[in-house]
């Protein structure tokens, strides 16, 4: 993966991940900043899923089942981060 590939992924995660948070259901008592980390981590995890099942990833327009996949991983990655912090009572990314 290239350097202009990785930067586009980090800008598409950020948008994955406030999709992610959107889709997910409830209320999430995380920050922004996790939220957006969870999108950068789904857009790769969704990349690589999206690959393995067959879906074509590298096409000229919007891969929009690449794009499903990956909010999908993103919504699943918001909810199970949240429920995992919400258990804490204090934490370094806890508000």
């Amino acid at each position: 993966m290239t350097i202009t590939g990785i930067i586009t992924a980090i800008l598409i995660g950020v948008v994955i991940g406030v999709l992610g948070r959107m889709v997910a259901p409830g209320k999430q008592n995380i920050s922004v900043l996790v939220t957006i980390l969870v999108g950068i981590v789904a857009a790769f995890v969704g990349t690589a899923l999206a690959r393995a099942m067959g879906i074509p990833t590298s096409t000229k327009g919007i891969d929009w089942l690449e794009l499903l996949v990956q909010v999908i991983v993103a919504a699943v990655g918001v909810a199970l981060v949240s429920a995992l912090m919400g258990r804490r009572k204090s934490g370094l990314l806890r508000r």
